[in-house]
């Protein structure tokens, strides 16, 4: 049985709860939520934090062995559904190539805090 490798990184913030940045099982990526924080604290601009939420994405893929190639699926959770042309922005930047992205889905929650994204994510090494 395969066991839980955890997923650490000095480019990650921490959690405020006694939960792992992630975990690997296997070959099968399990991050715990992304959100857009960053080294400094979670910045008030939506702009910023979502850009933040995919740097800290590809981040927490490094740590764990892998790269955004190795995504199979995101889910978004947005604060505000208006935030998805600037969460479309960064996708674009990420996964240029249409015949090669992630699936995907965004739902608009209420995010805690200053929060305006926090992504969930499936990947496979």
């Amino acid at each position: 049985m395969a066991r839980r490798k955890m997923i650490e990184s000095d480019k990650l913030g921490s959690h405020n709860n006694p939960i792992p940045t992630g975990v690997v099982i296997g070959n099968v990526i399990l991050p715990s939520v992304i959100s857009g924080a960053g080294p400094d604290g979670i910045s008030e601009d939506p702009e910023e934090q979502i850009r933040q939420a995919f740097e800290n994405l590809r981040n927490v893929m490094a740590a764990a062995g892998g790269s955004t190639d190795n995504i199979g699926k995101i889910i978004f959770y947005l604060k505000d559904f208006s935030h998805r042309a600037l969460v479309n922005k960064e996708w674009l930047a990420m996964f240029p190539n249409e015949d090669d992205r992630p699936a995907r889905h965004v739902m608009q929650i209420d995010v805690q805090g200053k929060t305006v994204i926090q992504l969930d994510v499936i990947g496979v090494l």
